[in-house]
């Protein structure tokens, strides 16, 4: 098959920025993938962020002027990874400038500017724009996708997903911008783990009807610039208690975003169990996806059984490497392009595929609503 040849250009050379050109690098992993991207150029405003892509060859282009890249007909395809009250205007010039764009979560500092970015690529032919959100290209977070459109569950007891981080409990850690309401956002933590959250749910059909927010501000002080305490005013750790429904029964949906999570580092989980069966998987434990199921035990009778299955290295696309490996983080970059990439070209079929936008600027409707129920205290329906 003749890869179609796509030219990259990433916004933002920080941590995000570097993971994706390595995954880039590691392209050939991939067997018989309709795309050949070859990373081609960088912008940052520092640039000393950029230094660390001098050892790409393929590099031909390092610019602290975003509108440099964009205006490059070269260039095919870009990804953005920068603050989030800058979103909207990165966003909105990348697609109207005819590029298909990989946008960071959460899409837009807030609801406005997420509906500012749908309406231009409403306004834009052929606008090609999916959302970063890697954890469920996990080959085991896919088996437990795909045990559940079997319909292995049958009626739907209860379901969540949650991501966990434990960073913030150093409440010495300096204060950054992920800290602050200005860039960050009214939903803090939601807005900046959220879509990892919601990717599989919605994608499953999950939309939340009524929720309730539970949030906590928990570390509201920590070192300025100069050493001395500034307000830290975002949301550290947010649950959402909400009901959803699976062919035509409701059941209780939760989600939970942390940063102080004690005891975990980056741990995405999921897990959803139903009348017939169950299922769950967490990046704790890379290679096994626990299933729930009912069972003849010999001399004992029908019994209740978590049965644990070692998933393997395969996700979306096929790999070269060997089935019985494990995959980590890395993994799932390299799959999230994938798949990003074969839905580009139209290659993607029925595999699970990156974060739609409409998706996207839901999450920022489910936000509100949680916002407003922690303030309120009562169920509230996202808005429409």
């Amino acid at each position: 098959m003749s890869a179609r040849r796509l030219n990259i250009g990433i916004i933002g050379g920080g941590l995000m920025g570097r993971e994706i050109a390595a995954a880039l690098r590691r392209w050939p992993a991939l067997i018989d993938h309709p795309a050949d991207p070859r990373l081609v150029a960088v912008c940052d405003i520092n640039p000393a962020a950029m230094e660390w892509f001098d050892g790409i060859e393929s590099v031909r282009m390092k610019t602290t002027d975003y509108t440099e890249l964009l205006a490059d007909p070269d260039i095919d395809v870009v990804y953005i990874a920068v603050r989030h009250d800058l979103h909207e205007k990165l966003y909105v010039d990348t697609v109207r400038a005819g590029k298909a764009l990989l946008a960071e979560k959460p899409f837009g500092i807030d609801r406005a500017a997420a509906d500012a970015v749908m309406a231009a690529i409403d306004e834009t032919p052929g606008a090609f724009v999916r959302v970063s959100s890697e954890m469920p290209f996990f080959p085991g977070a896919q088996w437990a996708v795909d045990y559940i459109r079997s319909g292995a569950l049958g009626r739907i007891v209860e379901a969540s997903c949650s991501f966990l981080h434990s960073s913030d409990i150093d409440v010495d850690k300096p204060l950054n911008w992920k800290r602050q309401k200005q860039f960050c956002g009214d939903a803090g933590v939601m807005n900046d783990l959220g879509m990892h959250t919601w990717h599989v749910p919605l994608r499953l059909g999950w939309a939340p009807e009524r929720l309730q927010g539970v949030l906590q501000d928990i570390v509201t002080e920590r070192p300025g610039p100069d050493g001395e305490p500034a307000p830290c005013d975002t949301w550290d750790n947010a649950v959402i208690h909400s009901w959803a429904t699976h062919d035509g029964a409701p059941f209780p949906l939760t989600t939970e975003t942390k940063r102080i999570a004690p005891g975990q580092k980056n741990t995405w989980e999921f897990e959803a169990v139903g009348m017939s069966g169950g299922v769950r998987f967490s990046t704790k434990n890379p290679k096994a996806v626990e299933v729930f199921a009912i069972v003849d035990v010999p001399g004992i009778g029908r019994e209740q059984s978590w049965q644990s299955i070692d998933a393997g290295s395969q996700s979306v696309w096929p790999t070269v490497t060997g089935a019985n490996f494990e995959s980590g983080f890395s993994d799932a970059i390299l799959q999230m392009w994938a798949a990003f990439l074969a839905e580009l070209t139209g290659d993607l079929g029925d595999r699970f595929g990156t974060v739609r936008p409409e998706e996207a600027a839901l999450t920022h409707r489910i936000f509100d609503a949680a916002a407003v129920s922690h303030e309120e205290g009562r169920l509230v329906a996202p808005a429409s």
